[in-house]
């Protein structure tokens, strides 16, 4: 998967994705990569109706992030302020370790 966790995405498809000139981002708080999911700050917030607890002596509803599915989403890349895909390049290997790093198809900047 391309996208971990702090990275910036934009939201393409579902209720949250906004409006064409001013689409929703958010940064992902976890990634499920063998489910291809993502929990993304702010994002397709759910209700969940709690009974009073110690943590909790009020209960009621409260609001949290459910995950939502990585092709909804798109990378973000702050140099060129756009959604993007996501292309690799490999550096020079040191110790027998390949480093890879994440380029920007549109800019080529590192992300």
């Amino acid at each position: 998967m391309n996208i971990k966790k702090g990275d910036i995405v934009v939201i393409r498809r579902g209720k949250d994705r906004g409006t064409s000139d001013k689409p929703k981002t958010g940064k992902v708080l976890h990634v499920f990569p063998s489910k291809n999911r993502l929990i993304i700050e702010g994002v397709n917030l759910m209700a969940r109706h709690t009974r009073p607890s110690r943590r909790n002596p009020k209960g009621g509803i409260v609001r949290k992030e459910a995950p939502i599915h990585r092709a909804k989403v798109a990378l973000f890349c702050k140099s060129c302020s756009a959604p993007t895909k996501v292309s690799y390049k490999i550096l020079e290997e040191t110790e027998g370790k390949k480093t890879k790093i994440r380029l920007c198809r549109k800019c080529g900047e590192a992300l």
